[in-house]
């Protein structure tokens, strides 16, 4: 049960300051790690392809692959061992000025590690997930903007050959907040502090069939640098994620620290 918690731990609590950025009415927005339970350090690494969906730029989708890596809660190298590999797709609207809602689908294979040494890994769980979303964005002055988000999550688990899990589903509400400055034109330049908080309950099928009582799980904080590459149709995201789990043995150690690239592809409206 210990073992299971430190791999789908991906939860934490605090409502958070947001940071992001709405630029003529398009999705601007990192590729956030999810995560990768007990650890020292992380690395994230993402491709993205962002759609227009409608000429007015009210509708966009993003579909990303992803990896993860971390180390062993004894060192800190961040490539050590294999955390995670994710599939998303996600559809955005603006509905209304400052207003946002989207919806996903994603799966996730993420192997789970023995808790003590040499942390062989134990076994390979799979999630599917789907999420809806809402947003909205103050404008706080030319530069800075705040966007407030709410995220309900409904996160199925199963072992490597589509057996029953520990953990048999969860619900799950996050909320953040991110505030983004735009430090230069050039290259549409910005930087996002965010912080968010993450509350969950579980359905376990061991070692009895049962709920977990609702709380607070997880808070992540993240510092993202945020470019477009010059004469490309290319975005990059490079930033720092904090992962904060109540419980672990990472919180005494300040949490688990990531390094996040993420690379997206802009494509323009197509009838």
């Amino acid at each position: 049960m210990k073992r299971f918690y430190m791999m789908f731990r991906i939860e934490k609590i605090i409502t958070g300051i947001f940071l992001l950025v709405f630029m003529c009415g398009s999705v601007k927005a990192q590729i956030s790690p999810p995560g990768l339970g007990d650890a020292n350090t992380a690395l994230w690494s993402a491709f993205g392809v962002k759609r227009q969906l409608d000429s007015l730029g009210k509708k966009q989708s993003l579909s990303y692959i992803a990896l993860g890596r971390k180390s062993s809660p004894d060192h800190y190298n961040l490539i050590s061992k294999q955390a995670i590999i994710v599939l998303n797709h996600e559809v955005y609207h603006s509905f209304a000025p400052n207003q946002q809602y989207s919806y996903a689908v994603s799966y996730r294979r993420q192997p789970s590690y023995e808790s003590s040494a040499p942390y062989e890994k134990e076994s390979t769980e799979q999630e599917f997930r789907i999420y809806g979303r809402y947003a909205y964005t103050f404008k706080l002055g030319e530069n800075w903007k705040l966007k407030n988000t709410v995220r309900q999550e409904f996160r199925k688990f199963f072992t490597a050959d589509f057996h029953n899990a520990e953990e048999n589903f969860q619900l799950r509400t996050r909320i953040k907040s991110q505030l983004t400055y735009n430090l230069s034109k050039k290259n549409n330049q910005k930087l996002a502090l965010s912080a968010e908080g993450l509350f969950s309950t579980s359905y376990l099928n061991e070692p009895e069939q049962k709920w977990t009582p609702f709380g607070y799980r997880e808070m992540r904080i993240a510092v993202y640098y945020m470019f477009n590459i010059p004469h490309s149709p290319f975005t990059m995201d490079i930033g720092y994620m904090d992962d904060l789990i109540r419980g672990s043995t990472s919180i005494k150690k300040g949490g688990v620290h990531y390094l996040a690239v993420d690379l997206i592809w802009n494509l323009p409206f197509k009838k």
